[in-house]
This record gives structure tokens, sequence and C-alpha cells, in this order.
């Protein structure tokens, strides 16, 4: 029908431009994060990009049902400013008539929420904790901010650079302090870089340099003067810790039944049904009076998530703590909305009928 393609174009332009504001804002919000967490030297600059990709993922649950909601309910409120409600509901095109195309369109999207909700977004977390622990196993001079002194994972250096050079990879006016067998080791060079070898091996290469070592409390100090200087980096060995609840694969949640697991299955299952309620109710929460000119309803929609989003933390929270039964849980706050939802459905069917006769 003409009012079911003309929803479905309008919502899929919606759709659009409403993820692509989210997907940016939460982009440049992570970037931030860990730009500022590179310039303080606790993450490697190369590392940025990768740990953005998996912050996105993890994030996309939560970033489509914003989609659906607000683009349903920016879409037919603006059919009902422009009073094209009105023609559709004298031509009998009823509220529960718009649930249909709406879940139409909604329908592939959910399913792809809950498939990133069950599956890609505890790999996703898996795969970021696998690569800090991969960056954390090494010693990097890439990871060395300018101007702050960084201690290797041994504890028997100390690195402080002044500047960077043309890449992260290559550093101005290095100072190394070392310790070995009891002997204090201090090295000033005007430049370094890092190389690796065939078989992995890391080493730090400096250039132009001096070299003062001895033992503290002693002044037999030897002073070398060198032009290229090589320090192998010793590899740290991580342990790897198990993985965290969030990112237990959600086969594993389910073959062990604990407080804790069913918590987090509870939540990753909350994703796509508050999705679809949410969905649901854009619907009635849509229609308003055009000619009140003050669009209420969308903050009371908007008060509506928030308390519903929180409501679903503070649950999750709660069963974690034992506080709540986990049969219970999330489930209870689900059902308030579902009454909630039936509530505005059965006060919109009412109410619409009277304002269509009121404006005649």
């Amino acid at each position: 029908m003409i009012y079911r393609r003309a929803l479905i174009q309008e919502l899929i332009v919606t759709m659009l431009a409403v993820f692509i504001v989210l997907l940016a804002i939460t982009g440049v919000t992570q970037w931030v994060r860990y730009l500022s967490q590179a310039a303080a030297g606790a993450l490697a600059p190369e590392a940025v990009l990768a740990f953005l990709a998996f912050s996105t993922v993890s994030a996309l649950p939560v970033l489509l049902t914003v989609t659906l909601f607000l683009s349903v309910l920016l879409t037919l409120s603006r059919m009902s400013r422009d009073n094209e409600m009105v023609v559709w509901q004298t031509a009998g095109v009823g509220i529960t008539t718009w649930i249909k195309p709406v879940m139409a369109l909604s329908g592939p999207i959910i399913l792809f929420i809950a498939l990133i909700s069950l599956v890609v977004s505890p790999w996703s977390l898996r795969k970021s904790a696998e690569y800090r622990q991969k960056l954390e196993s090494r010693e990097d001079i890439s990871s060395v901010a300018p101007g702050v002194f960084k201690e290797s994972k041994q504890a028997d250096r100390v690195y402080f650079v002044e500047s960077l050079g043309t890449s992260q990879a290559q550093v101005k006016n290095v100072f190394i302090r070392s310790e070995q067998q009891g002997r204090l080791g201090v090295m000033v060079a005007r430049q370094g870089s890092q190389s690796v070898a065939e078989n992995g091996d890391r080493f730090l290469v400096l250039d132009q340099g001096r070299r003062y070592e001895g033992l503290a409390g002693k002044a037999d100090y030897r002073i070398m003067q060198f032009q290229r200087y090589t320090v192998r980096v010793e590899p740290y060995e991580v342990k790897l810790g198990a993985p965290s609840m969030k990112a237990t694969p959600t086969l594993d949640l389910l073959r062990d039944q604990k407080r804790e697991n069913i918590a987090e299955l509870q939540w990753r299952i909350s994703l796509p049904v508050s999705a679809i309620l949410l969905v649901l109710l854009a619907i009635p929460l849509s229609f308003f009076n055009p000619r009140s000119g003050r669009p209420f309803h969308l903050v009371a929609a908007l008060l509506i998530y928030l308390i519903y989003s929180n409501l679903l933390s503070i649950s999750h929270a709660w069963v974690l703590a034992g506080k709540v039964s986990p049969w219970v849980g999330l489930w209870s706050v689900h059902l308030v909305m579902l009454s909630l939802l039936t509530y505005f459905y059965h006060r919109r069917q009412t109410l619409v009928p009277f304002l269509a006769w009121f404006r005649k």
C-alpha cells in the first residue's frame, strides 16, 4: 500500500542519518579516549585503531537499538505533525496497522542486534583482551610518550625521549637507565629506533651517544662513546587470565548455570528484547496533537528510554550482587515495559479517533 511504501522509504533515510550521527559521536569519544592513553604512554599508537574497532563492535547493539527507537519516533512524529496521520486515520489505517511495516523493516536489524550481542560482541571483547596482553608482553619504544619517563615491564630499565622523529618508531634525544648484574648503566643518544630480526627478536638501536656504567657509591665509572649501540629488548611474559564475564562465549554461559552467568546471559538477551519493545513503544509515543505546537512526547520518550535503560542496568547489578533472584532478574523490567506499552496502545486507540473527529 501507499502508506507502507512511504513509511519504509522515510524510515530507511532516517535510520541511516541517525546511525551515522550516533556512530560518529561514539567513534570520536572512543578515539579521544584511546589517543589520551597513547599520549600518556599507556597504549601503543598503532593499537589505537584496533581498540577503536573492538569498542565500536561492542557498542553496536546499543547504537542500533537507539537508532531504531529514534528513527521510528521521528518519522511518525513528522507524519503526525504534518497531519498525514489524520489522512491515514480517515482511510481506516489504525495505530496497530503501523506495527507490520515498522517491524518488517526493524526485524532484520533486531536479528542482527541479537547476533552481535550473543556472538560477535563477546568475541570482540576476547580479541581486545588478547591484543592488549600481546602488547603488554613486549617492550616497544613506540609506546614511549615524549617527555614522560616509562619503566620497562621487567622494571630493569627506564626510558625517556624528548621528541618523536619522522615516524612513531624513531625518537630523538634518548635517555635510558638500566641495571645489569648490580651495575648501573646510563645511556644518552641523539636518536633511536627499533628493529625486528627475522626470528622476531626486537632490538633498540641508538645512534651517536654515550654510555656511563659503574657501581653505585663507587667512582670506577666507565664512559663509552658510540656511533651505534644495539640493545636486545627482552619479551615480557604476561600471564593469560581467564576471560571476563562479558567476553565469555554464550555457549559457556549456558553450560554453567551459576548466578553470574545467568545475569550476563539475561543481559545479552535483553538487548534484542529491549529493541523490540522500544520500536513498538515508539509508534504510540509518536502520535501527538500538532495544534499544541510543543512536542512534549519527544521528551517523554527520552525519559522513558533513560528510565528503562537504567532499570535494566540496576537489575543486572542486583542479580550479580545476589539481591534479586536470577530467574526474576531483568525480566521484571521487561514486563513493566510491556505493561506500559499495552497501556499506550490502548490509550492511543481511543484518543486518536477523538482527535480526528475534533479536527473536522
